[in-house]
């Protein structure tokens, strides 16, 4: 069993920066794929980006270049950093721990991008 445990959500106005952490629980964190996806309201959830266990790296084509996705294995850590956000943004941010048979789930920071 995984526990994943995110931080870093909150207000921000359009054009701030927000990094959202997720420390997860357990052994051989390093050997999974990692992500973040989000969901707004009256919205399907939606990838944002993932990193192999190899440090690569894939984006929802419409957020590169403003988020970068990073880990860090000795700390269990995943890591999003937001930047030049937009209301768009606007969602609930979930952390996502690949593995089989079925993947865990943070249970959501709230990322609001508002004036």
């Amino acid at each position: 069993q995984v526990q994943l445990v995110e931080s870093g959500g909150g207000l921000v106005q359009p054009g701030g920066s927000l990094r959202l952490s997720c420390t997860a629980s357990g052994t051989f964190f390093s050997l999974h794929t990692l992500g973040w996806y989000r969901q707004a309201p009256g919205k399907q959830r939606e990838l944002v980006a993932v990193i192999s266990s190899g440090g690569s790296t894939n984006y929802a084509d419409s957020l590169k270049g403003r988020f970068t996705i990073s880990r860090d294995n000795a700390k269990n850590t995943v890591y999003l950093q937001m930047n030049s956000l937009k209301p768009e943004d606007t969602a609930v941010y979930y952390c996502y721990y690949a593995s089989s048979p079925r993947p865990y789930w943070g249970q959501g920071t709230q990322v609001t991008v508002s004036s």
